[in-house]
């Protein structure tokens, strides 16, 4: 049975220091750290690769409708509209929702094991590919729309991607595009205390660009090559600048909770969630809301609830919240790829002397190097020169950390099998050195003749 979004709940939030322990309350012993995996992809319909709105007997409503009638999901519905599932008798339960231009994600329930999760993403994809498959929809992994404008592309029903909408064009040249047109794959990891907290993000912040090298999977736009190996992430540099990308003051001395709770008061706010209803916030300052002065809702002072919704507008490439989010890579076309990202970050910073020797790698890169890495990855990907060596030469270096880490970990499947194995897909395209947009370029310009729909019916899940 379809349920309705609940609003803002508990008490309100009184000084910065509630908001620094609120989010160093994410710090967990080892025994209790989870491996959460969220990816999106594009549904179309397969016969003649086009779009599929939301509405409509095959829609995404229907979809989701169809998911929810079968599979024991329940519907989340904003202003009747059914916007996301959830399993009530699964707390901790993946969601399914949907991004601003209907990319359908999941958002994986925290797990174990990298064995538990590539069995999550088998279920799913059985899922939706069996509702898919009657409703004429198919689905596509990667980084950026490959065939449709952005006028082409559908818009969800969904109150706060119109704010965003609305607001994004005044921070950037491609935010809309972000919006609506890419789609990526990350994982969510925990943290022990402030100290793990810090080596982890800036271990991630460095290794970033290398996993987008690796990852890079969206070289066409409306139907051609664009320039780039992952246009995902080059949207990404021209979005908002107020939000995205590398930050600097992670590696400095002073880094801990404390600073990135500042960094995050200092970043424009986006809405007001009241009474069901979302209030168009955008460009107002959270400092202000914590006064009672956010000229858009007198006299409201946020809670907690508030304070969770902001972390979320926020978008470098790693992210804190309660965990840290992995933001770096494009979407994947197969259950290999994306278990391959959760395998190589897990393999990096859930084992001790892995993360020592992951911080020793990046341990004397500057904020400016990196900044640099991840301006020139997204066109050069692999072969992208660092001091001396490339982006590929240091993605064979990550790999061969992340294997001996996920080998001492020692969490084997049903056949005795540990997690190396997540990592095969992954060990495959740095030996090579050639990632998934590398291989997809060669084969428009050869077995494809240029026609990119050969894209939809050669890596459709």
């Amino acid at each position: 049975m379809s349920t309705r979004v609940a609003g803002p709940q508990g008490p309100t939030i009184e000084s910065r220091d509630e908001l620094v322990a609120y989010v160093e309350a994410g710090s967990k012993p080892m025994a209790d750290w989870r491996i959460g995996t969220e990816h999106e992809k594009f549904g179309f319909y397969r016969r003649g690769d086009l779009p599929v709105p939301y509405a409509g007997e095959r829609g995404i409503a229907a979809l989701l409708q169809g998911l929810e009638d079968r599979f024991g999901w329940d519907g989340v519905l904003e202003q009747g509209n059914i916007i996301a599932l959830r399993r009530a008798d699964c707390p901790k339960g993946g969601i399914i929702s949907l991004e601003p231009g209907g990319q359908l994600e999941l958002s994986g329930a925290p797990l174990a094991t990298l064995h538990e999760t590539h069995e999550e993403l088998r279920q799913h994809m059985i899922e939706v590919k069996e509702i898919g498959s009657e409703l004429g929809i198919g689905f596509l992994g990667a980084g950026f729309s490959p065939k449709w404008t952005l006028a082409e592309t559908p818009v969800m029903p969904k109150a706060r991607y119109g704010i965003m909408q609305r607001y994004m064009p005044t921070k950037g040249k491609l935010g809309l595009d972000m919006m609506f047109r890419t789609s990526t794959v990350q994982v969510n990891l925990d943290f022990a205390d402030e100290t793990d907290m810090v080596a982890k993000m800036r271990i991630g912040f460095a290794l970033q660009p290398i996993t987008t090298a690796l990852f890079a999977n969206s070289p066409f736009t409306e139907g051609k090559p664009n320039g780039f190996k992952s246009y995902r992430a080059e949207v990404w540099r021209d979005t908002d600048p107020d939000r995205t990308g590398i930050l600097p003051f992670v590696f400095d001395p002073a880094m801990g909770f404390e600073r990135y709770v500042d960094y995050a008061l200092d970043v424009p706010m986006y809405f007001v969630y009241r009474k069901g209803r979302y209030i168009d916030a955008a460009g107002a300052s959270f400092r202000d809301f914590m006064r009672g002065r956010l000229a858009q809702a007198p006299a409201e002072y946020p809670t907690f609830d508030d304070w969770a919704d902001h972390l979320t507008t926020l978008f470098p490439d790693v992210r804190l919240k309660r965990f840290l989010e992995m933001r770096g890579a494009d979407a994947g076309s197969s259950i290999a790829a994306l278990v391959a990202l959760s395998a190589l970050w897990t393999g990096l910073l859930y084992e001790s002397s892995a993360l020592a020797e992951a911080s020793d790698l990046v341990s004397d890169w500057t904020a400016s190097e990196i900044k640099a890495l991840r301006d020139e990855v997204p066109r050069r990907g692999l072969s992208t020169p660092f001091r001396g060596q490339t982006v590929g030469d240091i993605a064979r270096a990550a790999i061969a950390i992340a294997e001996k880490g996920l080998k001492r970990r020692s969490a084997l499947d049903r056949d005795g099998a540990d997690e190396r194995k997540h990592l095969a897909w992954l060990a495959e395209v740095a030996a090579e050195g050639h990632s998934p947009a590398d291989r997809l370029l060669s084969q428009y310009a050869g077995e494809w003749r240029g026609d990119i729909d050969q894209l939809f019916q050669t890596r459709a899940f």
